[in-house]
């Protein structure tokens, strides 16, 4: 029962945070995919959907900064078993889950591009995104600022924004995020559209076997 405990308490910990963290890494992914594989006219709408898309983008790479509490929560539970057997890939599933979702949403973005003959730009929009997502993670680690802030508080988003990057401190830290945004994003998307080509090449040869 002592076990039993131990490990409910290692798993219900910060599942309430970790929930609504995913969810809303999850709410770029959702958007996504209605901008850029279902919707076809850029209406007011879907340029307002885009500006929702860029606000709730960082939510996703955000989740690369909770590995913070990692630390305290393997020293709060102080069970070597117990850490390696739940909490830390409790954590590495938390983690691959919400930036997973960073991935598919910006390899959504690439698909809209290539579809309107905009393939030259893809990289130039991934590099924006992730500076722009950069610089939402810094707000929202150390700013505590959330993505309706700029409906909500658009005066103080702005003024957040504008003293931090005249800033050295939070100008390095956007960078080393940048930096590994970037890495990570490049690795996960080889990985993720080699897994995609594979299941479509399955599909295609499983129709091919059935004619």
């Amino acid at each position: 029962m002592n076990w039993v405990t131990t490990i409910w308490q290692a798993i219900s910990g910060t599942s309430d945070w970790m929930a609504w963290n995913l969810f809303l890494a999850v709410v770029p992914l959702v958007l996504s995919v209605w901008l850029f594989r279902r919707s076809m006219a850029r209406s007011p709408l879907w340029w307002v959907g885009v500006l929702a898309f860029i606000a709730f983008l960082p939510n996703a790479p955000y989740v690369l900064t909770d590995l913070i509490h990692l630390v305290d929560d393997i020293r709060a539970n102080g069970s070597l078993l117990v850490n390696t057997l739940v909490v830390i890939p409790k954590y590495l599933v938390f983690v691959l889950v919400g930036f997973q979702a960073y991935v598919l949403s910006l390899i959504n973005v690439g698909y809209y591009l290539r579809r309107h003959g905009l393939s030259s730009y893809i990289l130039q929009v991934e590099l924006l995104l992730h500076g722009l997502s950069a610089i939402g993670v810094y707000l929202g680690r150390f700013e505590r600022l959330n993505s309706w802030y700029i409906v909500t508080r658009p005066h103080h988003v702005l003024r957040s924004v504008m003293e931090n990057l005249l800033d050295w401190r939070p100008l390095i830290f956007m960078t080393i995020a940048f930096v590994l945004m970037a890495l990570l994003y490049w690795l996960m998307k080889q990985v993720t559209l080699a897994v995609l080509l594979q299941k479509r090449y399955a599909t295609v040869v499983q129709r091919r076997s059935r004619v």
